[in-house]
């Protein structure tokens, strides 16, 4: 059985737990050290039973707390090169680097890395696999390009980017800098930009669909979860929003 929770997710700090086989994975860490305990405390998991974390790209929101929480837990990080040739906190008991091309394994999930169009070093996200089920995440990317449906093609669960609403972000409080930087090519994937990509996905194997990094003044969840709705043409419970204090509770995937 595989399942899934989110310890947080938007600009104040995101990070992601999957469990399968007895294996547990972190997927970025954005919070202090006491947070993330007690985000994962909250979820059932003691730190030191995580098995890696996996980086994303070298944003604080995705990276600030993964050199304490690995230092204190003794828990091994995998990162791009390029994120690792820039992050400043690099005194952990195990740092491994990939190619954001190359697949590898850590226990029971077959991780596949796939590289996104973002104002990073060598950003990249990940499609997990274990017992036949695929959790893919989708996050911190500007737009979508044929290889990233590709690879996110035939999951069972799905955590994809809302950031924004085009509407809000232009009309909202941002600087007119930090608007084109979010709106742009390399930017944060709005409501239509994610629903582009639900429009003709095969869902027969969706099980979950959850909405993450909502921008919490460019953004709702109802607008996000209208424009995915309209997309897939499905309205269903299994399609939610993650919180940026309250996260997600576990989630199953069957």
């Amino acid at each position: 059985m595989t399942r899934f929770a989110i310890l947080g997710s938007g600009s104040r700090g995101n990070a992601t737990l999957i469990e399968a086989g007895g294996t547990r994975i972190l997927i970025d860490c954005g919070f202090t050290l006491a947070e993330a305990e007690q985000r994962l405390e909250r979820l059932g998991v003691e730190p030191a039973a995580l098995d890696g974390i996996l980086v994303t790209h070298e944003h604080g929101d995705h990276l600030s707390g993964v050199g304490r929480l690995a230092r204190r837990h003794r828990i091994p990080v995998w990162m791009t090169h390029g994120t690792y040739a820039v992050w400043k906190d690099r005194d952990v008991p195990h740092a491994l680097r990939f190619s954001p091309h190359q697949g590898f394994t850590i226990g029971a999930f077959d991780v596949r890395p796939y590289p996104v169009p973002h104002d990073a070093r060598e950003p990249c996200q990940y499609v997990l696999a274990s017992g036949g089920r695929r959790l893919g995440v989708l996050s911190d990317a500007g737009h979508v390009t044929a290889h990233m449906r590709a690879v996110l093609a035939g999951c069972d669960a799905l955590l994809l980017e809302c950031n924004h609403d085009p509407d809000l972000l232009r009309d909202g409080p941002y600087p007119p800098s930090l608007k084109v930087r979010v709106g742009g090519d390399a930017g944060h994937l709005s409501n239509a930009q994610a629903a582009g990509l639900l429009r003709g996905y095969a869902r027969e194997r969706l099980q979950h669909l959850v909405l993450t990094h909502l921008s919490e003044k460019n953004n709702t969840p109802a607008l996000a979860r209208a424009a995915v709705v309209e997309a897939l043409e499905l309205d269903a419970p299994w399609i939610v929003c993650a919180d940026q204090d309250q996260g997600l509770a576990w989630r199953e995937i069957v």
